[in-house]
């Protein structure tokens, strides 16, 4: 399976999926113009990983902010990863967020009340 790497922007996070390296990773800043153009191409990743993944998969969201429009495509992402969970699969969702930032904290909290995936929080200093 191909790896999808992209550099972050302004606007965009920092995006690392690579089945072999067994990196999972989204992080930064997602406030893309086009949010179905940026996330759709992560979202057919997952689609494939799903039907051939690694014996356990760790997926780790470390944003400093996301808008509206992000947190549908976040969402999207946990819910493939709860279809992985319901197939049987080895799944952990790592959320990793600021120390200082509470609004990212409790973002990680509710999509863990949403979604029937073990999540594992852990902070770390600006």
């Amino acid at each position: 399976m191909e790896s999808l790497k992209r550099d972050p922007s302004d606007d965009s996070p920092r995006v690392v999926l690579d089945k072999a390296g067994q990196i999972l990773e989204i992080s930064g800043k997602s406030l893309p113009e086009d949010v179905v153009d940026f996330y759709q191409p992560i979202l057919n990743w997952f689609h494939g990983y799903r039907a051939d993944p690694n014996p356990k998969t760790v997926v780790t969201f470390r944003f400093i902010y996301f808008n509206t429009a992000s947190s549908k495509m976040i969402l999207d992402i946990l819910m493939i990863l709860e279809l992985m969970v319901e197939d049987g699969r080895d799944v952990l969702v790592r959320w990793e967020s600021s120390g200082s930032d509470d609004d990212m904290q409790q973002a990680g909290r509710e999509y863990e009340d949403m979604v029937d995936v073990p999540f594992e929080h852990a902070t770390f200093e600006d």
